[in-house]
Order: C-alpha cells, then sequence, then structure tokens
C-alpha cells in the first residue's frame, strides 16, 4: 500500500475484521450515557475524502459522527478542512454542548 500502483483487495477476512471492530466500537460497553454537569471534549479530524469527530465525556465515549467531503470541500487546504471537522461537530452535537464547557481538540496547529 505504500507504492502508487499496490492494488488493494477487500477479502471476506477484511470485511469480517472491519465489522467485528465497527460492532465493538458502537457496542454498549464502549458508549456510554452523559452526565449533564461534567463538561464535554471534542476530538475533531479531517483527511481528504471525510471528517469524523468524536465526543467525549469523562474519557468516556458518548458518540462519534463523520461525514463525507463535498465536492466544493474536496479542494481546500488542510487547516479548512480540520476547522470544516470542528463546525460539524459542534452543529451535529449542539443539543448535548449548549451551555456546557467544551474542550475541542484537533492536530492541526493553526486552530490550536
Amino acid at each position: 500500500m505504500t507504492q502508487k500502483k499496490a492494488k488493494f483487495k477487500w477479502s471476506v477476512p477484511c470485511e469480517n475484521s472491519f465489522q467485528e471492530l465497527k460492532d465493538r466500537l458502537t457496542s454498549a460497553l464502549v458508549l456510554t450515557l452523559l452526565e449533564s454537569t461534567d463538561g464535554f471534549v471534542v476530538y475533531c479530524d479531517a483527511s481528504r475524502i471525510r471528517l469524523g469527530c468524536v465526543l467525549m465525556q469523562n474519557e468516556k465515549v458518548i458518540a462519534y459522527a463523520s461525514r463525507q467531503l463535498k465536492i466544493h470541500e474536496k479542494n481546500n487546504p488542510a487547516h479548512d478542512l480540520k476547522l470544516a471537522a470542528v463546525v460539524f461537530s459542534l452543529k451535529d452535537w449542539r443539543h448535548y454542548l449548549y451551555g456546557d464547557h467544551i474542550d475541542v481538540f484537533t492536530d492541526h496547529k493553526s486552530l490550536k
């Protein structure tokens, strides 16, 4: 996968591993209910194809969110995509976050 012409084959074992990982990340043992007085932590990231974020409280995952980039967003610079991930997460979870303390983390230096 490190070479440009390398072929990637999605096989049945790959699909089974992916489904198991997805089930483990969204099971009741991983996701927890929120507590209204403890504040929130939001982790955001972006790539050239999608935005992703995680909502956490007391070091436990409350929710995940992601979306594909729209056609007009795919040519945006990295700092715009990272900021779009922050805006997406805050809009998506505004009903949880409104009125509470929020710490937002991203890996882009210009947004810190």
